[in-house]
């Protein structure tokens, strides 16, 4: 059977590949536009995700949706500079939720599982020259709450409660469990050279 990963997310891909080398990633190109509560928002575009990969392609689909809570609004990928700076400053010195929501479909079965994951990251007080900082590295392009914990954003950290990977955007233990429930195996190969595939 074979694995796909809708996404055209390059962390994703580089976090699947610490389980399985044996997948293609495949760009969703979905609009990511839900408008529910959060645990139900993440799972629904993740599921729109797989679906429209399921539509052009034949195997075990993964979708998966990242988003940050503060004060009950939904902080998804920053529309500007200005936008990732508002994000940062409210995250400030504060305790967020980061909240992923993982859907897989086989299109041999027609069998499917979704599940979500909650990760509670605390940052510290941050100075407002260091936002500044920060937005020069323009790391925060196109990751929900505007920072990358894999990366030089882990310095705005404090503090972190359930899974890191979670927050990197993939919460791999429930992603692996869900794939073993659905009576998926995960595989080794060789292969390491991961294509992203646009069509078909």
């Amino acid at each position: 059977m074979r694995l796909i990963l809708a996404s055209a997310s390059p962390r994703r891909v580089e976090l699947l590949s610490r389980i399985t080398t044996d997948f293609i990633a495949v760009p969703s190109d979905i609009d990511e536009v839900a408008s529910s509560a959060p645990e139900r928002q993440v799972v629904q575009l993740a599921r729109d995700k797989a679906g429209a990969v399921a539509r052009r392609h034949h195997g075990v689909i993964i979708g998966a949706d990242t988003i940050v809570v503060i004060d009950n609004e939904i902080l998804g990928k920053p529309r500007s500079r200005t936008n990732a700076r508002e994000m940062l400053t409210q995250l400030s010195g504060r305790t967020h939720r980061v909240l992923t929501g993982v859907y897989i479909v086989s299109t041999y079965t027609g069998e499917e599982r979704a599940n979500w994951v909650e990760t509670a990251v605390t940052f510290r007080k941050l100075a407002a020259d260091e936002i500044e900082w920060y937005l020069e590295t323009e790391e925060y392009m196109d990751k929900a709450g505007a920072y990358a914990i894999q990366e030089q954003g882990a310095l705005f950290v404090e503090g972190i409660c359930g899974d890191y990977f979670n927050v990197m955007g993939l919460p791999l233990t429930q992603l692996y469990l869900m794939l073993r429930d659905l009576g998926y195996r995960l595989s080794q190969s060789p292969r390491s050279d991961k294509k992203f595939i646009t069509g078909g």
